[in-house]
């Protein structure tokens, strides 16, 4: 059954056809949104918009690369044409490579790491955020890890691309405060998805974090579910979405956060 709690909201999530992504496009459409879900992968875009018209609710996928300006600016003018204009931008994609010392990688594939993290967040920000501040407001979430918060040995692509994004966000927060528009950045919580699956089988990843990739090959042996973890990021996503977290526009979330604390403090 769809709720109503984002009722008339349109959303667009990156990186949502499987892991985090997915899971926040069927939260948010299952409180009522209709969501454009866009990746590169047309088969898992199809499987996400399938179960969520299955559960009643509205999606469209469209297929696309973040790093691309085109395919960014046909997501938007598919979205616009089928859903309607666009209250809600999540930017989820995300790559883990590469792995290694910074005077190891390879530079070319280290800046690729930035335009999905980075230039992809820009280009979709560039793309919706003019929509949201001609009608008024609208609402921004980019998915960060806590490896923007701090150095990680072995992960400069990663969390450079991490650290950027936090940064990029409460740009956007400050500039867009007097549009009504809030921005937000998260920690969308610490579960072995797909791209848990992508550094496991990397042999960088094997040789320069042997701890970190034993330890996901551990709990996935474990049989660990990932849903628990899944469904609170998509209930912070909501939360976020529904308005009433708009005091915390600019700051960096993560799952275990009491929000309402939040919000308490910041209204002092």
């Amino acid at each position: 059954m769809v709720g109503d709690e984002l009722d008339g909201q349109v959303a667009v999530v990156t990186g949502g056809g499987r892991g985090f992504g997915r899971a926040i496009a069927e939260g948010l459409a299952a409180a009522g949104a209709a969501v454009a879900v866009t990746a590169r992968t047309k088969r898992e875009l199809d499987e996400a918009v399938a179960a969520i018209e299955k559960a009643g609710g509205t999606a469209l996928a469209v297929a696309g690369d973040v790093t691309e300006r085109d395919d960014v600016e046909r997501v938007k003018r598919e979205t616009e044409a089928r859903l309607g204009p666009v209250s809600l931008l999540v930017h989820n994609a995300a790559v883990p490579w590469p792995f290694g010392p910074v005077w190891y990688v390879d530079p070319e594939r280290w800046w690729q790491a930035q335009r999905v993290h980075v230039l992809g967040a820009m280009l979709y920000i560039n793309a919706f955020v003019p929509g949201m501040v001609e009608r008024g407001g609208g609402r921004v979430i980019i998915v960060a890890s806590p490896a923007g918060t701090a150095a990680r040995p072995h992960l400069s692509g990663y969390a450079t691309g991490k650290a950027t994004q936090i940064r990029l966000t409460e740009h956007l927060a400050l500039e867009g405060r007097e549009h009504g528009v809030s921005a937000f950045v998260i920690h969308p919580g610490d579960v072995v998805t797909e791209l848990s699956e992508l550094t496991m089988a990397d042999p960088d990843a094997q040789r320069w974090l042997p701890g970190f990739v034993g330890n996901l090959r551990r709990r996935k042996e474990a049989g660990e579910d990932p849903s628990p973890g899944l469904r609170r990021c998509a209930e912070m996503c909501i939360e976020l979405a529904s308005g009433r977290c708009d005091a915390l526009s600019g700051r960096y979330l993560t799952p275990q956060d009491d929000l309402a604390a939040l919000l308490s403090e910041a209204r002092k």
